[in-house]
């Protein structure tokens, strides 16, 4: 009963997506879903006033109108491509939170009546310029719902100042000063996705219904689409281009010239798109676009007759059966208080885990930039001293979770529950100050990552050294896996994540993202989230979660640590591939000691061959872990074994997924930067659940 509604006198079902849909439209919402009419007030009149005969007739008008409301709807789209952040953190945050949140409304405003949307908020150095802007398929309808998406994933960037986010249907940016009329920038890039290569009919006909796009959009408020069939097939490419309207014409041309010259080179993958600072483009093999209403009639036309076709009668049983679901759905969280986000942060507050908010922020001095050991996408991290002499790590995430105490409480709980020399130590948090804090055992040497991609102190680290980090981090990844009171899948397995005591032991840390599952259970759907360049392809694809995920990271770790190489950040010539090809290629021909790090080699010995030899078993290691098929892969204790027992023989490795990948990002028109891209979906910042002001 929780998830859906059943009117007991008409046996009719009524799932929550009908509340979704309805809460979509203009004249059923106020501000961001809430109804104009008490519904509750309206769900009890209707239950007492109507008998059974009115209430069949308003139900049957009521579903006959949700079947002439889908034949407007399409697809918002509203997946995350990119998000980029400034470097200049905001001057005060007093003024700048309320100035951000009065910009987002305004501009949803806008959004919802025109698609397009400008506003300022605040003065001087505190001032929050925005714009955002759906495509132009996009529905007034299915605009919001892209737009609400995207500023839920924006404020990640706080504290810094302002940032762009690309959706696949909208786009959004805000700034501390007038970026209008931009159109070119240091962040413009272009991502291709690798599903499959295309023939030269295929690349003549996608540079020709680019040609057309843009010439259409040029006299369309800067919109253009077009589709051009392939010859010798029955596959056609689509092509949909979009400038910014607060963008002349002139501006756009020289936007859509810079970014469909950089996302052609993208060819002869099937897919493709250009971010730009002024427009956005993509082609791709598959009809993405929104198709447009039949005999001309524009959308918003289509709309209003759609809406006004309606009775009042209609609009009465919408909300009547809101009303009652809505009503009936209060009643059974509130007495199962499952919301109940005060229950959360009391548990925590009675726990043995709960540290006073004074007492740590006194221990940071305040959370002085002095102590201030980085930064990531759940928030800062300082170093502290508590009264006893123990230095601590605290996390302080970028605004208080009391809005999502139940997931906090579960964060908290999961890294509670786990104890081991190869994991992070949580010593306990805090949620009753402004923001709330997760306090650390504190770790000296910081992070892999601030060793093994810096050739001065990745001397630092020799063979020996890093081969014992890579058993470490093994070890803490098995109990993880195999813990028998709670499995874990830690999601993020990463350089960064990897921190090292004062004698270089790894200790895993970070645990966002992770995720409980049961043994008896093939995997978990789940919304996508980690790191781009380590996640499996079966997880970017589908959303399937298995402890195979991490097997997959953590062999592209694996792969870092011999060649000293960011697998998502290389800027040299021979690592224009992602690094698991590179590995492969070499690993086939036989030349592997060409990518291993300089670094691991220094002071060759009488047992140098035997350094190359654990060294080479390693690489092996790491190709069975990022195989493209899941099953093939080794289980953590089986990695252990195979790192251990030197004259147990390897399987040969299959070939990896991405094999072909050629995902760029073009920081200016002469470098190129290859990340990966997914070819199924996209890819992953963190799903932020809610649309309020504040971090995930």
């Amino acid at each position: 009963m929780a998830d859906k509604l059943r009117c007991e006198t008409l046996k009719v079902p009524f799932t929550t997506g009908f509340e979704r849909q309805f809460r979509t439209l203009p004249f059923l919402t106020l501000g961001d879903g809430e109804p104009f009419i008490n519904v509750d007030t309206i769900g009890v009149l209707v239950q007492k006033k109507m008998n059974r005969r009115a209430q069949y007739v308003f139900m049957v008008l009521m579903i006959g109108s949700i079947a002439s409301f889908q034949g407007v709807v399409g697809d918002a789209r509203a997946q995350v491509l990119n998000m980029t952040c400034s470097s200049q953190k905001e001057n005060n945050r007093t003024l700048f939170v309320p100035n951000f949140i009065s910009l987002m409304e305004t501009i949803s405003d806008l959004m919802r009546q025109f698609g397009f949307g400008t506003a300022v908020s605040g003065s001087g150095p505190d001032a929050n310029y925005g714009l955002a802007q759906c495509y132009g398929d996009l529905s007034l309808l299915d605009c919001p719902l892209c737009y609400a998406e995207a500023r839920t994933v924006l404020p990640q960037c706080y504290p810094y100042n302002g940032g762009r986010v690309f959706l696949d249907g909208c786009f959004m940016r805000s700034a501390n000063y007038s970026f209008y009329d931009e159109y070119l920038g240091p962040t413009d890039m272009v991502l291709c996705g690798n599903a499959s290569r295309k023939g030269l009919n295929f690349r003549a006909s996608a540079r020709q219904a680019v040609s057309r796009a843009v010439a259409s959009a040029l006299g369309n408020r800067g919109y253009g689409k077009a589709s051009v069939a392939v010859s010798g097939t029955n596959e056609t490419a689509h092509v949909l281009v979009d400038c910014w309207r607060s963008l002349n014409q002139s501006s756009c041309q020289a936007c859509f010239d810079n970014a469909s010259a950089a996302m052609l080179r993208c060819l002869p993958w099937s897919e493709g798109r250009a971010l730009y600072t002024g427009c956005f483009m993509r082609y791709s093999n598959i009809d993405f676009i929104n198709k447009e209403t039949s005999n001309g009639i524009s959308r918003g036309t289509i709309i209003i007759i759609v809406i006004s076709a309606v009775s009042s009668l209609v609009v009465l049983a919408v909300i009547a059966a809101i009303g009652v679901y809505i009503r009936k759905r209060r009643y059974i969280q509130k007495k199962r208080g499952s919301n109940d986000a005060e229950k959360w942060v009391k548990v925590l507050r009675d726990s043995n885990l709960n540290f006073k908010y004074s007492t740590v922020e006194k221990a940071t001095g305040s959370f002085n930039e002095a102590n201030k050991l980085g930064q990531g996408g759940f928030g800062t991290v300082y170093k502290g001293a508590l009264p006893d002499g123990r230095e601590i790590a605290v996390k302080r995430l970028f605004y208080n979770n009391r809005h999502r105490a139940a997931d906090f409480y579960n964060e908290v709980n999961i890294i509670s529950s786990v104890e081991h020399k190869n994991l992070v130590r949580l010593l306990g948090c805090s949620c009753s100050g402004p923001e709330s804090l997760l306090i650390y055992e504190f770790l000296p040497n910081k992070s892999l990552d601030h060793f093994i991609f810096d050739p001065s102190r990745g001397k630092e680290l020799t063979w020996e050294k890093r081969y014992q980090i890579i058993i470490g981090t093994v070890e803490g990844l098995v109990y993880l896996h195999e813990n028998p009171t709670n499995k874990i899948i830690h999601r993020d397995i990463k350089a960064s994540n990897i921190l090292l005591d004062l004698k270089f032991r790894a200790k895993i840390a970070d645990f966002g993202l992770a995720r409980s599952f049961e043994e008896d259970k093939s995997h978990i759907s789940t919304a996508i989230a980690g790191t781009l360049g380590y996640m499996a392809p079966e997880y970017l694809a589908n959303g399937q979660l298995t402890d195979k995920a991490d097997v997959y990271s953590f062999g592209v770790l694996l792969l870092e640590i011999i060649t000293g190489k960011q697998n998502n950040r290389s800027k040299d010539t021979d690592y224009s591939d992602s690094i698991i090809a590179v590995a492969w290629n070499h690993f086939q021909s036989g030349t592997a000691e060409e990518i291993y790090d300089p670094n691991i080699m220094i002071n060759e010995n009488s047992q140098s061959s035997n350094k190359k030899n654990q060294v080479y078993r390693v690489l092996h290691i790491a190709l069975l872990c990022t195989q493209e098929v899941r099953s093939l892969r080794p289980s953590m204790s089986k990695v252990l074994q195979m790192l251990t027992k030197k004259e147990e023989d390897l399987p040969a490795p299959t070939i990896p997924p991405f094999m072909d990948e050629k995902t760029m990002e073009f920081n200016d028109m002469s470098e190129n930067e290859f990340y990966p891209l997914n070819a199924g979906g996209t890819d992953s910042i963190a799903t932020v659940a809610h649309s309020s002001f504040y971090a995930r």
